[in-house]
C-alpha cells in the first residue's frame, strides 16, 4: 500500500478497494451508484494509522446514516481502537468482506479483553453496553461492512 500515514483521496480509496469488491448500492427508487462520500479517521477511537468510512447512503435515506458503510484498514496495523456506543443507544455488526484482522471485545471498560482472528465471511456483534476493537493483521486491505442499530 501507500505510505501509511499519509491520507489518501477519495477516488484513490475507491480504486484500491474495488480491486477486491464491488462498491455498487441500489437505494430504493434509486438508480445504481457507488459510494457518497470517503470519510478518513486518524486516529479511529485512539488507534493507529487511518481507517476509511465509505459512506454508501446519503443522509435522510436511512434513519441512521452510519448504518451502512464500508470500513476500510488499507495498511498492516491500521487499527480502530476500543470504543463503545452506548450513549448513542447504538449496537453494530460487522460483516468481514476481504482481508484478517483481530476482532477484540471487553464487557465495559475494565472488562477482560477477549481477541479472536478474522476473516472474510466472518460476522461479528456488539450490544450498546459492549467495547469493541478492530486491527488488520496482514498487508491486505480489510474490508468490513459495518450495520448499526439504534434505538428509533
Amino acid at each position: 500500500m501507500k505510505d501509511a500515514n499519509k491520507v489518501l483521496e477519495a477516488d484513490e480509496v475507491i480504486d484500491i478497494v474495488s480491486k477486491y469488491i464491488d462498491l455498487s448500492v441500489i437505494p430504493f427508487g434509486q438508480d445504481k451508484r457507488s459510494v457518497v462520500r470517503v470519510d478518513p479517521r486518524q486516529p479511529m477511537y485512539g488507534g493507529e494509522g487511518i481507517v476509511y468510512l465509505l459512506q454508501m447512503f446519503d443522509a435522510g435515506e436511512l434513519i441512521n446514516n452510519r448504518i451502512g458503510c464500508f470500513m476500510v484498514f488499507l495498511n498492516k496495523h491500521d487499527q480502530a481502537g476500543f470504543h463503545d456506543h452506548g450513549p448513542r443507544g447504538e449496537e453494530e455488526v460487522y460483516v468481514v468482506m476481504h482481508g484478517e484482522g483481530n476482532y477484540s471485545d471487553k464487557a465495559g471498560v475494565d472488562g477482560e479483553i477477549r481477541t479472536t482472528k478474522i476473516t472474510k465471511g466472518n460476522i461479528t456483534a456488539v450490544s450498546k453496553e459492549g467495547f469493541h476493537s478492530l486491527q488488520n493483521t496482514t498487508d491486505e486491505p480489510l474490508i468490513i461492512f459495518v450495520i448499526t442499530t439504534n434505538k428509533a
